[in-house]
């Protein structure tokens, strides 16, 4: 287990020094969670409340609905809460199977974020890779949802 964590870790770190140099890129499921639990990423899931309800959400992530109740102005100001203002902050972003969380990540970097990564399998899945469900990744129940 702890060479499979260091080897996920490393290829964690190869891969953000990589994505980050430009502001954009892909980060698989398990290497999320490993920097999630870290502290070296903000990892968001931004589905809506009902789907987290359904499958529990990624260990490690705070949700913040992409169709937020308050709109964008929502969204952000809760992302900023996240980061402390820090548009700098390495952010990780997940959903369902990679096409919202792309799509918010494109938005985050024209707005500015400078560090956004796409967990592009998403929770179910995807052309991107198996999702963190069928990787039996730790999920937790969600707290608002």
């Amino acid at each position: 287990m702890t060479r499979l964590l260091l080897s996920t870790l490393s290829a964690f770190l190869w891969l953000t020094g990589a994505a980050l140099a430009d502001g954009t890129g892909r980060i698989s499921a398990p290497e999320a969670y490993a920097a999630a639990k870290q502290g070296s990423v903000v990892l968001v899931d931004v589905r809506q409340p009902e789907e987290g309800r359904q499958t529990g959400l990624a260990d490690g992530a705070h949700l913040i609905p992409m169709r937020h109740p308050e709109g964008g102005a929502g969204f952000m100001r809760d992302l900023l809460a996240l980061t402390k203002g820090d548009k700098d902050a390495p952010i990780a972003l997940v959903c369902r199977t990679g096409s919202r969380s792309a799509a918010v990540a494109k938005a985050l970097r024209e707005s500015g974020f400078t560090h956004v990564l796409d967990v592009s399998e998403g929770m179910a899945g995807s052309s991107a890779g198996p999702g963190w469900l069928k990787r039996e990744l730790p999920l937790v129940r969600c707290p608002v949802c």
